[in-house]
């Protein structure tokens, strides 16, 4: 990957919701929300104290992600959809 996120911010790629529901009903593209779940790409160095003091991040590349719904910006890197965010966005890591 050709990008790296500066400061505090983090590189998403969505992750593909299902296709159907529990019931078996299958979901038109149009009916389908984005999900809020993702993949971190690439985490930047992390945020620095008004001491000047870096604070590491607490994610690194290839954690899964919950953030919220409206969290980041959609950008276009190598022909692919991604998201990118503060770490703060963050909601949780998911085991």
């Amino acid at each position: 990957m050709a990008f790296k996120p500066l400061h505090d911010r983090v590189l998403v790629r969505r992750v593909q919701s299902d296709e159907k529901t529990k019931g078996g009903l299958i979901i038109p593209d149009s009916a389908k929300e984005k999900p809020a779940e993702g993949e971190i790409v690439s985490v930047g160095e992390g945020a620095r104290k008004d001491s000047g003091e870096l604070i590491a991040p607490s994610v690194k590349a290839g954690d899964r992600v919950l953030f919220g719904k409206w969290s980041g910006t959609e950008v276009t890197v190598d022909g692919e959809e991604l998201l990118i965010m503060k770490e703060s966005d963050i909601l949780g890591i998911i085991a």
